[in-house]
């Protein structure tokens, strides 16, 4: 490793003082899995229930394997390497292509923050009262500071516990008499269809479950661990390391995405329970999927929800903040740690300040929510296939991975999920045409 390429990585730091604890085996892929489940997200599933009832649920079941399968990849990479992906990126391919994927990254990451951050506020409005405006502003300071002041090691246990928010979805669901067989049988027999309005919803589901955000955080929080243990070395130069290490990823993984999936499905099945089942079928906000659910399942239900929208929030807003954050950081060849100190890391502090205000500030604009989360999903669904394509020939090189390219299967499942949400865009693209 060069000189130059040291002083871009993180620092040493003490060691976890909890490796013990089972908890402490989830990091990076359970906190990603969960802020998959974001305010935005969210409104996606509650769509899908509202419109299709059960309809929506298969696409739990195919998803779960694309996304352990490309998160998997994006972890090895990051702790094979030692490097995030950006610096990855910018190490063996052209400059434009770098640029390009962190550009729209950025901007998708910013409008989906104001999104976030706008759902949180309504959500504080529906529960409190006042205004929506000032909840969302203190929201979005509140992540800010979290993120400049907590030293990482803190920081990931803050998140950790915030995604327990998300189980407040899978409670809602059991206090509602659900037709399980019925639920069972459209996650094993999907009658697919071809109309516009399915084609849409489902594409929306895999660019909501499939995101490129999620592909940097956890490379990148994989290399935070990496550094936070003065033991640890990166992968391909500590072969003895790797099988505990790479069993360790696959485990947080699947569990996280597994998370991810389970509490997205209980979302649909609340939504088609009761607001698809009384004839409400459409859905611009997670904020009024919570108020739908007032008159239907009670108030105690409708707080639950509504709870839940702001603990994902303050999960999700910190992630697509910090992996916009790390992607311009490995770009620019800056230092990037959230255990680092601000005075250490100014300019990638630097950025999560200005993407999470910027987010925020465009909450008091004009500008339609609605047209931003599409514009966000399309922007999303584009960067997602060039960089699952980038991923897959990262995680086959020597060059970058040394011995421990990733398996043949791993490889197969990578280039489905890739081949999948190619045609999802393409699909995309071909019902805006229509």
């Amino acid at each position: 490793m060069s000189a130059s390429d040291q002083a871009a990585t993180t620092e040493h730091s003490p060691a976890p003082s909890d490796s013990g604890s089972w908890l402490a085996k989830l990091g990076p892929g359970l906190v990603t899995g969960a802020a998959d489940d974001d305010p935005s997200g969210i409104a996606t599933y509650s769509q899908a229930g509202a419109q299709f009832g059960y309809g929506m649920t298969w696409t739990m079941v195919l998803t779960f394997p694309l996304m352990v399968g490309i998160q998997l990849i994006s972890a090895q990479i990051g702790r094979v390497s030692g490097h995030g992906l950006a610096t990855n990126i910018r190490r063996h391919f052209p400059p434009w292509l770098l640029y390009s994927i962190v550009s729209l990254l950025l901007v998708a990451n910013v409008i989906n923050i104001a999104a976030d951050i706008a759902a949180m506020g309504d959500a504080v409005r529906l529960i409190a009262g006042g205004r929506a405006h000032w909840y969302a502003a203190g929201a979005g300071l509140l992540s800010v500071v979290l993120q400049v002041t907590l030293p990482y090691q803190r920081y990931v246990k803050v998140l950790k516990w915030l995604t327990l928010a998300l189980l407040a979805y899978v409670a809602t669901a059991l206090m509602l008499k659900l037709p399980w067989l019925q639920v069972a049988k459209s996650m094993a027999w999907p009658q697919l269809s071809w109309d516009k309005a399915y084609i849409t919803t489902m594409v929306a589901i895999f660019g909501t479950t499939i995101s490129p955000y999620l592909f940097f955080w956890q490379a990148s929080q994989e290399v935070e661990d990496l550094r936070a243990d003065p033991h640890a070395q990166a992968l391909k130069h500590a072969r003895s390391q790797a099988p505990e290490q790479l069993r360790r990823i696959k485990i947080d993984t699947v569990v996280g995405m597994g998370f991810s999936n389970l509490v997205a499905l209980f979302i649909m099945l609340t939504t088609a329970a009761t607001l698809g089942a009384h004839g409400i079928t459409h859905i611009e906000s997670s904020a009024q999927a919570a108020s739908a659910l007032r008159p239907i399942a009670g108030n105690f239900a409708f707080t639950l929800f509504a709870v839940g929208i702001i603990g994902t929030g303050l999960l999700a807003v910190p992630v697509l903040a910090g992996s916009a954050a790390y992607a311009i950081a490995g770009t620019m060849h800056w230092k990037n740690s959230l255990e680092l100190p601000y005075p250490d890391a100014k300019k990638f502090y630097a950025i999560i300040i200005a993407a999470t205000v910027g987010g925020t500030a465009l909450c008091f604009t004009k500008i339609d929510p609605i047209q931003a989360l599409y514009w966000s999903a399309v922007i999303n669904g584009v960067i997602a296939v060039p960089v699952m394509a980038v991923l897959m020939l990262l995680a086959s090189r020597t060059s970058v991975m040394g011995g421990l390219v990733i398996s043949r299967p791993l490889r197969w499942l990578g280039w489905t999920c890739t081949t999948v949400m190619a045609a999802a865009v393409l699909a995309m693209l071909g019902t805006s045409a229509l």
